[in-house]
């Protein structure tokens, strides 16, 4: 008699018969419960799922609203008395008239640039004195760790820092956009405790080879910290995108305004960018799609680059790095 094989679970790889190839545990099979789970009801599921799809359609729906209005004609919006929920006779004036060369194409552009540049001088800054933080022998760590600790519970205030932009000559200059807001305590922090984790094994074998601490941050460092190094940069780069401030204390040129003040001034004053006034005056454009399409703009990048760094979120920091 031949034996009847024991029952696995499901997703486990079975005992090959004689001659078979090893069959591999399907990816796509759910992971073993722990034995104090219980199993969920099927009432449970429902409502994880009916919470999850209300949820959904509260963050999907106004953006729906607003993609369709932007790409709605006059005579749609006009007939709807407004916001626009069924598409009909969708076109791309709106965007074309905004991306023709005028304000708003030059808000894109600057607001563009400042996000790079402020994101990299950003990081730059964050990694390095993060680094420095983190190694316990380094010069003074302990003091600079106080005095960085202190300014996340005191400011000298709003009129202080204007003073010192103004004598540092930077008003109506791009880099008050980016030195004022260049640093965050907190993501220093979390570089910081990150950069702590990281094997001391791997830095002193390293050492022993002869490398520096730029070669160690730069070939050891930082390959094993790209999840935390994403997510702060996807924070600083939302933070320099999403910034008008700054801009509004600090830039008195209409024509070097980034993209979100332009949205203000659209949105909230209701004054046209230069180069629509005339075209909504004489009915070629709606004014409420003008504003659509702006913060369609506006919110596109974040919307483009955030599901590109959210697998980083998960990763694990030293998975295989050091073994045995």
């Amino acid at each position: 008699m031949t034996a009847v094989p024991e029952a696995t679970a499901v997703g486990e790889a079975t005992a090959p018969a004689a001659g078979e190839p090893a069959r591999q545990p399907r990816r796509w099979a759910a992971p073993p419960r722990p034995v104090w789970e219980e199993k969920p009801s099927r009432a449970g599921l429902a409502g994880k799922g009916l919470v999850l799809l209300l949820a959904c359609l509260g963050i999907l729906f106004p953006l729906w609203i607003v993609i369709v209005t932007s790409l709605s004609t006059r005579k749609t919006i006009d007939e709807a008395g407004g916001l626009v929920m069924i598409p009909k006779d969708l076109t791309f004036v709106a965007y074309q008239e905004l991306l023709s060369g005028g304000q708003v194409t030059r808000a894109a552009l600057v607001s563009i640039g400042i996000t790079l540049v402020g994101t990299l001088f950003s990081m730059a800054v964050s990694v390095l004195c993060a680094y420095g933080l983190s190694r316990s022998g380094s010069l003074g760590h302990r003091w600079i760790l106080m005095v960085l600790l202190a300014t996340m519970f005191f400011s000298a205030g709003l009129i202080p820092t204007y003073l010192l932009v103004q004598s540092l000559g930077l008003t109506d200059s791009y880099l008050a956009l980016i030195l004022p807001s260049a640093i965050s305590v907190f993501n220093i922090l979390v570089l910081r405790g990150f950069f702590m984790g990281i094997s001391q094994e791997l830095i002193d074998s390293a050492r022993i080879d002869g490398a520096g601490d730029l070669r160690i941050l730069w070939q050891i460092v930082l390959p094993l910290s790209r999840a935390v190094v994403a997510v702060i940069t996807l924070f600083y780069a939302v933070g320099y995108w999403s910034a008008w401030f700054n801009a509004s204390l600090y830039l008195n040129d209409q024509d070097m305004l980034p993209l979100q003040n332009v949205m203000i001034q659209l949105v909230q004053k209701q004054e046209a960018p230069v180069g629509l006034g005339q075209a909504i005056k004489t009915g070629e454009l709606s004014g409420l799609a003008v504003q659509m399409a702006v913060m369609v703009m506006a919110l596109l990048p974040v919307a483009v680059l955030s599901p590109f760094v959210q697998r980083h979120f998960k990763k694990g920091m030293l998975t295989g790095a050091v073994k045995g």
